[in-house]
């Protein structure tokens, strides 16, 4: 595709003043994405589910029209508090994507915005966030183009949200998401996030996500210096080649419906991803040792008990136990028993994946 594509080619015609409002949920990479190129560019393939009840709920409000300047006028309000700490990201976000949602520039807006989870809890709201707010825009554009089609939007909605967070592109729609050109997946492209499109097992499609919250607070590393910092690195050559080896053994893993092989290969990933951390330059590590201590406990059951259940991380030190819903009860009772006492003021969040 070509991203003139996705220029608005109809300047003269602006949205209509009001409230434009969306959700989108968070996701959790089973293949992790770590190195970027060019705007935005993913060095390797990554493949994330969805989650069914972290979401980020957003209203654009277009409060004025205005001459069009050099300037985007807006405030950022997050649970009805004003939260100008919040501007200069997005700001940085409006200036990627000002081609292809020029409109912007003739409104003073303001962006109200809220999370279903809990702010600073390891979940990565920047990706349902960034989500959310390009599908308000395009609901924009939607209005005064209705004759756009639902591929269309699905594409672009995706492709603005990955100019403000590379990982919100998979947040934008569909259960299994994956973003990254891959010779293996039909339809895949690094500009915008594709639902998957090949076979899952039913072992994969009822899947449960609790978020252990290690550790909420602050990362003493953002993701953003993190993916700088694969530039250069010893390894990352060797990392983006081993990421895209694992999309194919995953697509074959996710129809054949084999658990051991899909935690082995998604513990994995998360492991090479800390890796990646640990042996950067400067390094730094974001787990802790609760969080080692919850991965112990993960494959004492698994090998004492056999019971369906793995893990994976995101770049911060808060665990994600991932398990089909036939395993829930014994996971949930291990979860109360054994784990809770490694978790920041007990906390766990209890997600979802169903498709």
């Amino acid at each position: 595709m070509n991203t003139k594509d996705f220029t608005y080619k109809t300047s003269q015609l602006l949205p209509d003043l009001g409230s434009y409002t969306a959700e989108a949920p968070s996701n959790i990479a089973l293949v992790k994405y770590w190195g970027k190129y060019g705007e935005q560019l993913p060095k390797n393939t990554s493949i994330s589910y969805t989650l069914d009840n972290c979401k980020t709920k957003t209203e654009v409000v277009l409060k004025k029209r205005i001459e069009a300047d050099d300037q985007f006028h807006f405030e950022v309000y997050l649970d009805g508090d004003l939260k100008p700490a919040f501007k200069s990201k997005i700001e940085t976000f409006l200036k990627r994507i000002e081609t292809y949602t020029p409109f912007l520039k003739s409104f003073e807006f303001e962006i109200h915005t809220k999370n279903t989870f809990p702010h600073s809890s390891g979940i990565a709201s920047s990706a349902s966030g960034m989500a959310a707010l390009s599908k308000c825009f395009m609901a924009m554009e939607n209005s005064v183009k209705p004759e756009l089609t639902d591929e269309f939007l699905a594409q672009k909605t995706s492709f603005l949200a990955r100019l403000g967070s590379g990982s919100a592109c998979r947040s934008t729609g569909g259960k299994l998401v994956v973003w990254g050109k891959h010779e293996d997946i039909e339809g895949s492209s690094s500009f915008f996030g594709i639902d998957y499109p090949h076979e899952v097992h039913p072992n994969f499609r009822a899947f449960q996500d609790s978020i252990l919250l290690i550790d909420e607070g602050q990362k003493q590393v953002s993701s953003s210096i993190g993916h700088d910092l694969m530039h250069g690195h010893p390894f990352a050559e060797q990392r983006f080649q081993q990421a895209d080896d694992n999309i194919s053994k995953l697509k074959s893993i996710l129809s054949s419906g084999n658990f051991d092989e899909f935690f082995a290969l998604v513990e994995s990933e998360a492991l090479s991803l800390h890796a990646m951390m640990m042996t950067s330059s400067p390094y730094f590590i974001l787990m802790k040792p609760n969080t080692l201590e919850v991965i112990n406990k993960i494959w004492e059951l698994r090998r004492s008990e056999e019971v369906q259940i793995g893990f994976t991380l995101d770049a911060g030190a808060n665990v994600h136990l991932l398990y089909p819903n036939t395993s829930s009860a014994r996971v949930r009772k291990f979860i109360t028993e054994d784990l809770i006492q490694f978790c920041q003021g007990d906390k766990v969040i209890h997600d979802q994946i169903q498709f």
